[in-house]
């Protein structure tokens, strides 16, 4: 996996500083152990580059449902579709089980922060369906947030349960605030204005893969929060896919190498891209973040601060994490 570094800009002060790296790989896809190693090497490149932070794309462990739109996944009540099902939620990550537990050590060891995203597998909902999750470990190891995504978008709805606000945090780190939404949720303007809230000033926004996802809104977020944005894509190709893959002639009929191109990108507070979006390979992009450019920026628009109307316009955020029952012994 080739590093790319921004272009270097004027250096900013040692405490505004904080630099980032933001992972562009594949999953092997449906293997949740052999995905993890892979998180794990690209976190050991990411610590080697002196990075704080490391993000990772939208369910990339153990990957995103490639198979619904190509195998008439809306068919009810079908045995292909179960299957898929089954073995998807077989390769689920549950948290609480320790599947982390390796990502977190490394955290640890490198005092690198990561964003991570997988399909938890929830006990506390039964353990039979699966969420598309945003994990926070912080640069000691800890699991600070885990926010599973609030709406799946369109055929992922057919894989993918509701999430809550339980989540929706943003993480101190250096001098940057940061938080993060999965893929659609970025669209959602209250979702934002939720970590905007909070303070946020480094946004996270993940994506399974395309340039389509990352060409226009990451740029637009970066506009309206005076903030920098990261957004950082999966990426598939043929090769990818297990070869025991079931259905797997029917997943690659059109003879496509790429699945999901990637797109990932870093955007300044200004709306400029800081790298052109990377397509088509795996690739960990390295940049400095300036803080004081923040600050410049929210000059003439604070989301949160003097450009805030809370007497006219207030957001009420319900953060508890939802559950079928609630006990009282």
């Amino acid at each position: 996996m080739q590093v790319l570094h921004t272009p270097a800009s004027k250096a900013a002060r040692d405490e505004d500083s904080l630099t980032v790296g933001v992972a562009q790989i594949a999953p092997v896809w449906l293997d949740r152990s052999a995905t993890l190693a892979k998180v794990e090497a690209a976190i050991e490149l990411a610590a080697a580059q002196a990075c704080s932070l490391v993000t990772f794309g939208e369910a990339l462990v153990p990957g995103y449902p490639f198979w619904i739109e190509r195998t008439d996944g809306a068919r009810f009540n079908d045995p292909r579709q179960k299957h898929h099902y089954a073995r998807y939620v077989d390769q689920g990550v549950v948290i609480e089980r320790g599947d982390l537990d390796g990502v977190a050590q490394l955290a640890r060891d490198h005092k690198i922060a990561v964003y991570l995203g997988v399909m938890e597998r929830a006990p506390d909902r039964g353990g039979h369906s699966l969420y598309c999750t945003l994990v926070f470990i912080d640069a000691a190891g800890v699991i600070q947030s885990v926010h599973r995504k609030l709406h799946p978008t369109y055929e992922e709805r057919l894989a993918w349960a509701q999430g809550d606000g339980h989540g929706l945090r943003v993480h101190d780190l250096g001098p940057f605030r940061v938080g993060g939404l999965n893929c659609y949720e970025n669209w959602l303007p209250l979702a934002r204005s939720a970590l905007y809230a909070q303070g946020e000033s480094l946004h996270v926004s993940v994506w399974p893969g395309g340039l389509h996802n990352t060409q226009d809104l990451p740029a637009f977020i970066a506009k309206e929060s005076r903030s920098y944005v990261i957004a950082c894509s999966g990426l598939m190709r043929a090769q990818d896919f297990p070869e025991d893959t079931p259905d797997l002639e029917v997943i690659l009929s059109d003879g496509a190498e790429i699945v999901s191109n990637g797109g990932s990108t870093i955007v300044a507070p200004d709306g400029t891209f800081m790298i052109d979006p990377v397509l088509n390979e795996e690739a960990l992009i390295v940049a400095q973040l300036d803080a004081g450019v923040v600050r410049g920026e929210r000059q003439n628009l604070d989301q949160a601060g003097h450009y805030a109307r809370p007497d006219v316009l207030r957001l009420k955020v319900n953060r508890k994490r939802q559950g079928q029952a609630d006990f009282q012994d």
